[in-house]
């Protein structure tokens, strides 16, 4: 949920900073490097913006939740070469400093370079953290980090171990004013979870009671848990998991807590579908949803 640019999301804080957020959270989302929104080169080669940019997102005290050392190496070098080019007179006096690259940057490069090389196909398939930040203007936007793999098939078949952008567009969708509070004080079902963004998301952040994230794949519900722990959600109750293959019988303990059945307000999904058999199917599930008791005035909504 990262901004596209920053004078959308960050309209009343200082230029520099807003380029240095959008770079920040652009990385911590794992953006392809090339995509990065880097501080312009008249920026870039200021020593105290390399600092920043330093502490802030490569600096491993810093951040709880890192990206891999294969990214930040990337992304690394495409900075250090921006700086680079951006230095013209090295001796030029620079409010009080020489221009150069940081020494912090050369050492982590060097560091970075030093590590064994892993195949690209081997990389792509090893899971991440990858934190995903609210489109507000804040510094301390909400935010949620997952554990997924950044490949588009997992070497097991799933496509749920990744989040897709049709999540991300329901989750800032679910952010603005136009949603009209859809989640705050609703029991939620997602279908297709996944990686459970959607899910985390609506209980973490946007005030749902209760969200039961489903998925056909067993091995990816129990991604899910390890998610829901990385947002310190496992002990409040408010996310549940559950395999949910559709066209299957649906299971009455599956949709009950502690006091009876829950009644379920919302249906979400998103990229839930890639084959056409699949709408079929989703339209079976609606149909078996609207006879059952935990739906009296179910609200299915699908991106």
């Amino acid at each position: 949920m990262a901004a596209d640019t920053a004078s959308k999301y960050f309209p009343e804080t200082d230029a520099i900073d807003q380029q240095l957020e959008l770079l920040r959270r652009q990385y911590l989302q794992l953006w392809e490097p090339i995509k990065l929104s880097i501080p312009s080169m008249d920026i870039v080669r200021l020593p105290g913006v390399q600092a920043s940019i330093f502490e802030s997102i490569f600096k491993e005290d810093n951040l709880k939740f890192a990206p891999p050392d294969r990214y930040k190496l990337r992304v690394l070098k495409i900075l250090i070469d921006r700086i680079e080019r951006a230095i013209v007179d090295p001796e030029e006096d620079v409010f009080g400093a020489g221009q150069a690259i940081s020494d912090d940057f050369m050492f982590s490069l060097t560091r970075l370079m030093a590590q064994p090389s892993r195949s690209e196909e081997l990389s792509v398939q090893e899971k991440s953290y990858v934190t995903y930040t609210a489109p507000s203007q804040a510094l301390s936007a909400p935010q949620v980090t997952l554990l997924e793999a950044r490949s588009l098939l997992a070497s097991s078949g799933t496509t749920g171990l990744r989040t897709w952008e049709a999540a991300l567009h329901l989750g800032t969708y679910l952010f603005t004013s136009e949603s009209g509070n859809l989640v705050a004080g609703k029991n939620i079902i997602e279908l297709g979870a996944g990686t459970g963004f959607l899910s985390v998301l609506c209980a973490k952040h946007l005030g749902a009671k209760h969200v039961l994230a489903t998925d056909g794949d067993g091995g990816v519900i129990d991604d899910i848990s390890t998610n829901i722990y990385l947002n310190s959600l496992e002990r409040t109750g408010l996310v549940e998991t559950t395999v949910l293959e559709w066209g299957h019988a649906l299971v009455d303990e599956v949709f009950e807590d502690g006091e009876g059945t829950l009644e379920y307000d919302l249906i979400l999904g998103a990229d839930v579908v890639r084959h056409m058999h699949h709408h079929h199917q989703i339209l079976n599930l609606e149909d078996e949803f609207s006879h059952w008791p935990f739906a009296t005035s179910l609200d299915l909504r699908l991106f």
